[in-house]
């Protein structure tokens, strides 16, 4: 690929830092990332990797958008209340970047439609609301070998973390949580969340799935960041593999 004159000065800050280059952004631009749920984590996610020129952004969540999800979820605006998400979300990335192609899904993912959604994908993001959705995209790229970058807020938490289980000494997300996780499903209309915490996370979700994409800096695989609004905190852990874990230990 040949970067045009326009792409050249588009993505020029990209291309002068030399652990991504002309070459990083072309590897952006060739690159499928399928992102599940495009509502507080999605918002951003989808708008930076946009801006970044990622070449196919692959998007699925059933839901409409609604008033409440204005103070959180900045890819919408009033007038797209009660529209759907998904093209909502593909009409903002037409008009941030004609670079980008958006493929969208106006379903909730789940056993009868998750083969092939990953299918010749370079990096799947998990922003969505419960464990049954995140364990089956997980479980599906693990076995796979589609890296997996999963983001989580909760009122003024948020967790983020690269999982790349079908790596020797490398944990899934199956690893982390376990087949039944300690607390319930919990929403954001049930607990609420600040708002600019879904900024946070998503981007740093986008910056994750750059990394992978373009490998510049350390590996994140295995590790997970622990991000607390309320004291302006973070924390970095690494995760260990399981070894009985019945997605990635065969």
């Amino acid at each position: 690929m040949t970067l045009t004159d326009g792409q050249l000065e588009r993505y020029a800050r990209h291309i002068v830092l030399k652990e991504i280059g002309g070459s990083g952004q072309k590897k952006l631009l060739d690159a499928t990332v399928a992102i599940v749920g495009a509502g507080g984590i999605g918002s951003p996610l989808i708008q930076y990797l946009a801006a970044a020129g990622v070449g196919r952004l692959r998007i699925v969540d059933d839901d409409e958008v609604a008033l409440s999800n204005l103070q959180r979820q900045t890819l919408f605006g009033t007038a797209d209340i009660a529209q759907s998400k998904v093209e909502r979300a593909a009409r903002a990335v037409a008009r941030q970047n004609p670079d980008v192609i958006v493929e969208t899904l106006d379903q909730r993912l789940g056993a009868t439609n998750i083969d092939g959604f990953l299918e010749n994908v370079d990096v799947v993001v998990d922003g969505s609301d419960n464990f049954a959705t995140r364990l089956l995209v997980a479980d599906e790229a693990c076995h796979g070998h589609v890296p997996l970058v999963s983001a989580a807020i909760g009122q003024f938490e948020g967790q983020l973390a690269l999982f790349r289980g079908w790596e020797d000494g490398k944990p899934c997300y199956r690893c982390f949580v376990g087949a039944d996780p300690d607390q319930p499903d919990t929403s954001c209309a049930d607990q609420g969340v600040l708002g600019a915490l879904a900024g946070i996370m998503g981007s740093m979700a986008a910056m994750e799935t750059i990394r992978q994409i373009t490998g510049f800096g350390e590996d994140s695989a295995g590790k997970l960041l622990l991000f607390d609004a309320l004291s302006l905190r973070s924390r970095t852990l690494t995760l260990p593999k399981d070894p009985g874990c019945p997605t990635c230990a065969a």
